[in-house]
């Protein structure tokens, strides 16, 4: 049986999708699954247990100039490459115009068929193509966590049960960092205390918690013996890093690392303290401790599903600094009483 996977972006929508495809080896154990995905994304998918083939696509830098001659070889390559199998089910966990196309040019094997969404659920995004190039469209409840939308259409459409229990199969790092190779700068702290890394940065500025928030959490973490991690990945969330870590006591500012060091570094660290972004949804599939901070009332539909050692905290504007380390205490099982904290700075 040959399978392909239909999920082309963002980051964190690509880790919801990971389970389903864990849930298709488990039903389908000889199953060939291939995955179409976005070329920066592809390190990600190509360290998913059970992947055959990781299918890249560039669509991002495609539309840039896209009736350029090398756009348009770049199209033909793709569409050669994704047209060398025929598949037996094709599944659109995207549920838009674009994974609707990447779905109609995919080869069909006798018999094959194409499956997608039949509705939009509560926080996402939707697009009727997706329906149309369907061969069979499939409902879906309204109100429904990421994980389980993808899961559940995987159940659905191929057949299978679907069982409580879901991993992400997430592949984590394995010998030497080459970030810290490539780069001189120590990913992983020179000294014997434990990491953690605080995702402090997201597109999307409601998203964020504010840098006096920062350090005073910081601050309580250095106390307990923890060095800290500062990821980044533009230049205005490098400057925020620079200067938390300029006033904390143990702080690391990472280099600019992508997609798959970033899975090697954070594989290093005990736990992750993150906001609402991909990198933190990264955290929940290396099965890291995290609290993940909300100033939205979403997680219902994005945040961890983990019992214990993964939680989200929801606060509006923002939560405050005592709920999130409440959080943090939490997921270290660790009460306040016995924990030396520094207060604000």
């Amino acid at each position: 049986m040959k399978i392909l996977i239909v999920k082309l972006s963002s980051l964190g929508d690509v880790i919801h999708a990971m389970p389903a495809l864990q849930d298709i080896r488990a039903a389908f154990p000889a199953a060939q699954i291939d995955w179409v995905v976005e070329r920066g994304f592809a390190p990600l998918v190509q360290r998913s247990a059970g992947v055959h083939r990781v299918i890249e696509i560039d669509l991002r830098r495609w539309r840039k100039a896209f009736w350029s001659a090398q756009t348009r070889a770049a199209w033909r390559a793709f569409k050669q490459e994704l047209q060398r199998e025929h598949y037996d089910a094709v599944l659109d966990l995207q549920g838009l115009s674009k994974s609707a196309l990447v779905s109609w040019l995919a080869q069909l094997a006798p018999g094959g068929k194409r499956y997608a969404m039949a509705n939009r659920t509560d926080g996402s995004s939707y697009e009727a193509p997706t329906r149309w190039v369907a061969d069979r469209a499939i409902t879906l409840p309204r109100r429904l966590h990421a994980v389980q939308r993808s899961r559940l259409l995987c159940a659905e459409g191929l057949g299978y049960t679907l069982q409580k229990e879901f991993s992400y199969g997430l592949a984590g790092q394995s010998g030497p960092l080459q970030a810290e190779m490539d780069s001189g700068v120590p990913v992983v702290p020179p000294t014997r205390r434990p990491c953690v890394a605080l995702i402090h940065g997201s597109s999307r500025s409601d998203k964020q918690w504010p840098l006096t928030h920062w350090l005073e959490f910081g601050a309580r973490l250095n106390a307990q013996g923890y060095t800290l991690a500062l990821p980044h990945g533009t230049e205005m969330e490098q400057r925020s890093a620079d200067v938390l870590a300029m006033q904390l006591e143990h702080a690391i500012v990472w280099p600019r690392l992508d997609l798959d060091a970033m899975i090697d570094a954070l594989n290093t660290c005990v736990g992750v303290v993150g906001v609402d972004s991909g990198l933190s949804h990264l955290a929940v599939a290396l099965d890291l401790l995290h609290v993940q901070i909300y100033n939205f009332d979403t997680a219902w539909r994005t945040g961890p599903q983990s019992e214990g050692h993964q939680i989200s905290v929801f606060g509006s504007p923002c939560p405050a600094v005592d709920a999130v380390w409440q959080g943090w205490l939490a997921v270290t099982g660790v009460t306040s009483k016995n924990v030396p904290t520094q207060g604000s700075i």
